[in-house]
């Protein structure tokens, strides 16, 4: 009778460990695919911009070094994804996010350009594909604070242990750069 309770008790344990090693590869393959969802982004993002730029050469000069620098910071921060410096990238995209929300203000200074029907359609497809950065950010930052959760619990964490080339990954954060932080806590309303 012990013997089975005994039996019982390993197969428990053991389905237990092999639930709780799949729920957290389900979420490290989640997270890989909310990361790559922001690849997507970036890359749509950064095709918007030739676009626009390509429509605007002929009314200003902004655009030489608006696509100099895109392209720039684009590359920076392909290097960085290919030697695995996520923080590198983070900051790199993160400055091309920062030009993305001040190209509409030097866009003031030309009406006719202003006016023209592509770079009307090409800015929407900036702020919307900002949009959509944004909310694939989030995704990917939420779902590392589940996996983080998860694995950090106290079952969780000793299976982690036992698994620590499997289950032990440290996803950087997409988070605000430190510019944005700081206007942002001293934003005040203006009446």
């Amino acid at each position: 009778m012990t013997g089975i309770i005994i039996v019982v008790v390993l197969l428990v344990i053991a389905g237990y460990i092999v639930m709780t090693y799949n729920t957290l590869i389900a979420m490290i393959e989640a997270t890989r695919n909310n990361q790559k969802q922001i690849d997507i982004q970036l890359d749509r993002r950064y095709k918007v911009f030739e676009s626009l730029i390509n429509v605007v050469k002929k009314y200003m000069d902004y655009e030489q070094t608006t696509l100099k620098d895109v392209v720039a910071l684009r590359s920076q921060a392909q290097q960085a994804k290919a030697q695995g410096n996520e923080q590198g990238r983070i900051d790199a995209e993160n400055q091309i996010s920062k030009i993305a929300s001040n190209i509409n203000l030097v866009f003031e200074q030309y009406p006719d350009l202003k006016a023209n029907q592509n770079v009307m359609q090409l800015q929407e497809e900036i702020v919307s594909t900002e949009n959509k950065l944004a909310y694939a950010k989030q995704s990917f930052n939420d779902s590392i604070e589940h996996y983080n959760a998860t694995k950090k619990s106290f079952f969780a964490a000793l299976i982690v242990g036992l698994f620590r080339t499997k289950l032990d990954f440290d996803f950087p954060y997409w988070q605000l750069s430190q510019d944005k932080v700081a206007a942002q806590e001293d934003y005040t309303v203006k009446l």
